[in-house]
């Protein structure tokens, strides 16, 4: 009369009361996809408490930034748009870096073309010297040609393809990339030399 009841009994009971604290059925899915870690950490560092002190709001700015610089790195090796610096986003941006990177140009070989010259100026002989001063006036000469050249090909190129945006800084930003040596080009070449620019 008095004896008490088994767990077996208990167990159809518990189920209904996780349904109406839950509102659903334990056994079912649970309808919408589990974030990703980096999601789950943004939304906790976003509803953490505000920072109690100047010197913890000063190292979470810290952090902040570091962690705004590391992707701007990586965006810099891969391209990614969404990370890169203002000067080098944008689709008028992306179209200059790969004009500039499907060509061979006489700036990307100054470096290399400098220390020559610096070597042969340094020799004793007065004919090593004649012949650095006048390789010198010919790689001038050729930059400035392969870069009027240059200029106004892309400006050609910009004005047919992006007609509405602004081309202000365009001629500037592929003049200094050709300085640079390709392989040390940043953000990274996407395009091989020869192909046409996307």
């Amino acid at each position: 009369m008095f004896r008490s009841r088994s767990k077996e009994d208990d167990a159809p009971a518990a189920v209904p009361a996780q349904e109406e604290r839950t509102g659903r059925d334990p056994q079912a899915p649970k309808g919408r996809p589990t974030p990703k870690r980096s999601e789950a950490e943004a939304l906790r560092r976003a509803t953490v408490k505000p920072p109690a002190n100047r010197k913890e709001a000063a190292r979470r700015a810290r952090e902040q930034r570091r962690e705004a610089l590391g992707k701007q790195r990586e965006a810099l090796l891969s391209g990614d748009e969404r990370h890169l610096p203002a000067r080098d986003r944008g689709r008028v941006r992306r179209y200059v870096r790969d004009f500039v990177d499907a060509r061979f140009h006489v700036a990307e070989f100054f470096l290399p073309i400098a220390v020559t010259i610096l070597v042969l100026s340094m020799l004793p002989s007065v004919q090593a010297r004649n012949i650095a001063l006048l390789l010198w006036l010919v790689v001038i000469v050729m930059i400035v040609l392969d870069s009027v050249l240059l200029t106004r090909r892309l400006k050609k190129q910009l004005r047919s393809r992006f007609p509405d945006e602004s081309l202000r800084g365009t001629s500037a930003y592929a003049l200094m990339r050709t300085l640079q040596m390709r392989r040390m080009r940043l953000p990274r070449p996407q395009i091989k030399r020869g192909e046409s620019p996307r």
